[in-house]
């Protein structure tokens, strides 16, 4: 599987813990629940979030969605 990573937050969000960040980390919980996997990795440093699925269909429509904007 393959890790995302998006510049999201402001600089000052620099931890899973942050609450901004909890908020989106329970989002693709909920994300991955519905396509019958589970999120395997998520960080925060500066803003910056990474992420992963153990389903390749999941990461590759994130993928999709992130390249048309």
């Amino acid at each position: 599987m393959g890790i995302i990573e998006v510049d999201m937050f402001p600089e000052d969000v620099d931890d899973p813990g942050h609450p901004v960040a909890e908020s989106f980390r329970e989002l693709l919980e909920e994300v991955a629940e519905e396509y019958e996997c589970r999120l395997e990795s998520f960080e925060v440093s500066h803003g910056t979030v990474s992420f992963s699925f153990d389903s390749d269909e999941l990461t590759a429509n994130i993928l999709k969605i992130l390249d048309a904007k």
